[in-house]
């Protein structure tokens, strides 16, 4: 918005000062600043409080309650502090989260040029009010809705907007009303668009939240409709383990209460402990810290995470909506083919700005550079031309029209001189663009002749001809031929341009009688890492939907192209889903069910197409770079925003920011999310199975009428700290391979599954029984109660660094995996056994956790108890791998056994 002031074209009428400076302030205080609206963000104090909403939480405080009225103050005093690290931890990562959400707005900035009290100043762009009048010139962001007093050659890029890549001829003298679509109010810029050539001068009617931009960034500011699929999972699993811990303490109240030799202080201690044992403590720290490490991976994979649950998100999307333009294209027109009147096609190689590659001739033959028919039309393509291309920073850098700087990208290919031709002829008239006519030209003067060049659609450009060029000069033209020539390469979703030439040794003007020179056919060309992102994903069952504002012939070309669909695949367009509106949901679910190429689709209907495909039990993913893509990335399970051409509503409303534009990032992060998701499971079945030990540890000494195993405080330490360090350091698991050779997981699949709870009955069975057994043996021994549970605290710190080396994967044998892989859990297993020692020769903490230190002798007999669980891990994973290999064998696409890798 720095570029400097218009000049002539948009010179004032006198009768036209603009806004007087009083006028403006006063309309300021009126409508207020032109800003995009921001969503509320919640404060420091809601934000802590957030994090006591959980069941576990509810038990824990209760159970702190009761410790404090039956007198066991420690065990109340530790359950609190728990409770307040916990909530500090996600206080500050919610706030840094927030935090740098309010950084990346970036909405609406800049300056502009506007007229005041008759004079063109610059003013910040948040400055701008209804009735402003602002001058408009190349390279300019549209500040506001306006309403056009004049234009000189004025071309804007609305695809931000509508999603159509090329940029929109505007016009004056065209009045519309709110009822024309928004791609054909040619007498209005919107804010947000980008002016690719000419001038213009036109009224603000609208600023901030009115404005289209406005009214789109107000439906995507509010809550997200769609949960997160991890928190839908993790919140069920709360109430899963909620709800087994209310069974399990009447269960085991039950059998004290039959058994009669428990005081009501004794029942009430021990659902305390069994309680505290099963509620995984550690695992909100897991969870954050395995999301923040895939957030850390996918940024060195150009994903950048603006919402922490998003990366398990993106693991779990069983669809893909993606834009078009921008994202599976690269935005910019390449011509591919040209066609010369005598019959002679040429076909030209590269893609985008960058003028690499060539043209070659019939079986790839090189062309003759002076050859010219082909010659001339670049010569045409050119000339009647606004645009620029130079070579500035290492890099091709372009301004104007994507049509007019493609013809200059195929001059540079031919090895012309752009500067050379545009110096050798003097620029008599310059005739703009204008929807209406379809056409625009340039007339030239050479010496004393007059030279016109133009090009346009097919259509007006062979109503102008009555010649041809051919190789033996022009002849008589052959309209029938070159009619289908057109409608043949229009057909495969190309974008037709014709062009004309005229030479005169009078000052004729007139656009009649002229040379047709040959055509071009044009395509925004797929982006080549497109391709491979599209097969990966379809070797993980992953769907994906392409959905554009664009030409229904251009999307099904694209989609056949990138093998979205086949040749008898319906596209199914905007007008199609009013008339399915129109007869309700399911006529509409119906509809898109069947289709997976969209086209001219307006942003409401983007997000309906959203919605659909999660009513039919998709977790959906949508790509987009516009405004237009908003209102569905905010509707759908996971947003993905285009960083580099992304629009800032895009970015604001994305969940993940993908910084190199590159569809095969998002791949990527697909991948990503998906080795979250697994070790999420692992930290799960860690956390779990250990409070299954528990459980049965308790059950059986009830039913053998022994004391309580082991006190909450002691219960406590064992989660949080002697088993909190294997916890988070199993969230650093690298992936394991072949999670994008497996389909995504169901929708509907928990994550506490069945192999987990195999798992669990498996390994937590054996250390509740050794445990127990070992409880026993000690008290029979004559020792003492607390140096029985002194010996089962370390046996359980034992079990847990045993069962931390054997999650590292669900399938594999614990002596196929590189020791080296995760250098954090080599590091946890000695840290937690460590500190457990410590604690027993620290004075206070003793106390406390009523522990002693022990005799080598026997932590070598606890340690040989602990190495059993490592035979029956391996025993059980065994077992697993000959199931996993039937299963595969058989054809079964998705075994259960298989869930760790998706």
């Amino acid at each position: 918005m720095n570029s400097p002031a218009p000049e002539s074209p948009t010179t004032p009428h006198p009768s036209d000062n603009g806004l007087s400076r009083q006028e403006a302030s006063a309309r300021l205080e009126k409508f207020g600043y032109n800003r995009l609206p921001a969503p509320p963000m919640p404060g420091l104090v809601e934000l802590f409080a957030r994090q006591f909403l959980s069941p576990f939480i509810y038990i824990l405080l209760i159970a702190s309650g009761v410790s404090f009225a039956l007198g066991q103050t420690p065990s109340g005093v530790f359950i609190l502090i728990v409770l307040l690290i916990n909530a500090i931890i996600g206080t500050v990562q919610e706030f840094s989260a927030q935090k740098a959400a309010a950084a990346l707005k970036q909405m609406m900035k800049g300056t502009a040029h506007v007229l005041r009290d008759g004079q063109i100043v610059t003013v910040e762009v948040e400055e701008i009010v209804p009735g402003d009048v602002v001058l408009l010139s190349s390279g300019d962001k549209v500040p506001a809705d306006i309403q056009l007093l004049s234009a000189s050659s004025l071309a804007v890029d609305e695809s931000m907007l509508t999603g159509e890549s090329l940029a929109v001829a505007k016009n004056a003298g065209a009045p519309s009303d709110d009822s024309t679509p928004l791609t054909e109010r040619v007498d209005q810029c919107f804010a947000g668009s980008i002016i690719t050539h000419g001038r213009g001068r036109g009224r603000v009617i609208a600023t901030a939240s009115d404005t289209q931009l406005g009214r789109i960034a107000q439906g995507v500011t509010g809550k997200t409709s769609a949960e997160p699929p991890l928190m839908i999972r993790i919140r069920k699993f709360t109430y899963q383990v909620a709800f087994g811990i209310l069974v399990a303490i009447a269960a085991l109240a039950g059998l004290m209460i039959l058994d009669g030799g428990y005081s009501m202080e004794e029942m009430v201690l021990m659902s305390i402990g069994l309680a505290v044992s099963v509620i995984p403590e550690g695992l909100p720290a897991a969870l954050t810290v395995a999301l923040a490490i895939g957030m850390t991976r996918m940024a060195r994979r150009n994903v950048i995470i603006r919402k922490l649950v998003a990366v398990e998100a993106l693991g779990s999307c069983t669809l893909i909506c993606s834009d078009k333009t921008g994202t599976l294209t690269v935005n910019e027109l390449t011509i591919r083919k040209v066609m010369l009147p005598d019959g002679r096609q040429f076909e030209v190689t590269g893609e985008g700005v960058a003028p690499g590659g060539q043209i070659t001739g019939h079986a790839g033959a090189q062309v003759d550079t002076d050859e010219g028919t082909l010659r001339e039309l670049c010569v045409a393509g050119v000339l009647a031309n606004e645009s620029h291309l130079d070579y500035s920073g290492g890099e091709w850098v372009s301004q104007g029209d994507i049509v007019d700087i493609a013809f200059l990208v195929m001059a540079k290919k031919l090895g012309m001189s752009i500067t050379d031709l545009r110096s050798r002829q003097e620029q008599v008239a310059l005739i703009p663009y204008e929807s209406e006519k379809a056409y625009s030209g340039v007339v030239n003067r050479i010496g004393d002749q007059t030279v016109i060049y133009a090009k346009g659609s097919p259509e007006k450009m062979l109503a102008m001809c009555n010649r041809m060029a051919t190789t033996d000069g022009s002849t008589e033209i052959d309209k029938p031929a070159l009619e289908i020539q057109f409608t043949e390469l229009a057909s495969r979703g190309y974008r037709i341009i014709a062009l004309a030439k005229k030479t005169s040794s009078s000052d004729d003007h007139e656009m009649a009688d002229m040379i047709f020179l040959g055509m071009v056919a044009m395509i925004d060309p797929l982006r080549h890492e497109a391709f491979d992102a599209i097969e990966k994903c379809r070797t993980g069952g992953i769907e994906v939907a392409m959905v554009t504002g664009d030409h229904p012939a251009t999307a099904k070309s694209i989609a056949l192209e990138l093998g979205l669909c086949d040749a008898d695949a319906p596209v199914v367009t905007g007008p199609m889903l009013d008339e399915a509106s129109a007869r309700g949901r399911v006529a509409v679910d119906r509809l898109i069910r069947q289709a997976r190429v969209f086209a001219r689709i307006e942003p409401a209907r983007k997000a309906q197409i959203v919605d659909s495909f999660m009513r039919d039990g998709h977790f959906v993913a949508v790509t987009g770079d516009g405004v237009n893509d908003a209102p569905a990335m905010r509707q759908a399970h996971a947003g993905i925003a285009m960083g580099k051409r992304g629009t800032d509503v895009a970015k604001e409303t994305a969940d993940l920011i993908v910084t190199d534009d590159n569809f095969s990032s998002i791949v990527d992060g697909i991948e990503q999310g998906r080795v979250v998701y697994n070790n999420i499971r692992k930290v799960i079945g860690l956390l779990v199975a250990t409070g299954f030990s528990a459980i049965l540890l308790f059950f059986f000494c009830v039913l053998a009428g022994l004391p309580m195993p082991l006190i909450a405080v002691q219960l406590l330490w064992l989660n949080l700290v002697a088993n909190g360090f294997q916890d988070v350091a199993l969230a650093f698991e690298p992936k394991e391979g072949g999670e994008l050779s497996v389909k995504p997981r169901s929708p509907q699949e928990p994550v506490f599954d069945k192999p987990i709870i195999e798992h669990v009955l498996v390994v937590g069975s054996w250390m509740g029984l050794v445990a127990f057994l070992n409880f026993q043996w000690t008290l029979e021994q004559g020792q003492s109660i607390e140096e029985a549970r002194n010996l089962t605290l370390m046996l359980m710190v034992l079990f847990g660094n045993i069962h931390a080396l054997n999650s590292r994967s669900e399938f594999r044998s614990l002596f196929s995996i590189s020791l080296l892989g995760n250098p954090f859990l080599m590091l946890a297993v000695p840290l937690a056994q460590l500190a457990h020692i410590g604690a027993m020769y620290t004075p206070g903490l003793s106390d406390v956790l009523q522990i002693q230190p022990i005799s080598l002798e026997e932590w070598l007999q606890l340690l040989a108890f602990a190495m059993s669980l490592l035979v029956v891990e391996e025993l059980h994973k065994i077992l697993i791998r000959r199931r996993r290999t039937r299963a595969i064998s058989a054809g079964c696409a998705h075994p259960a056994s298989t869930s760790s890798q998706q």
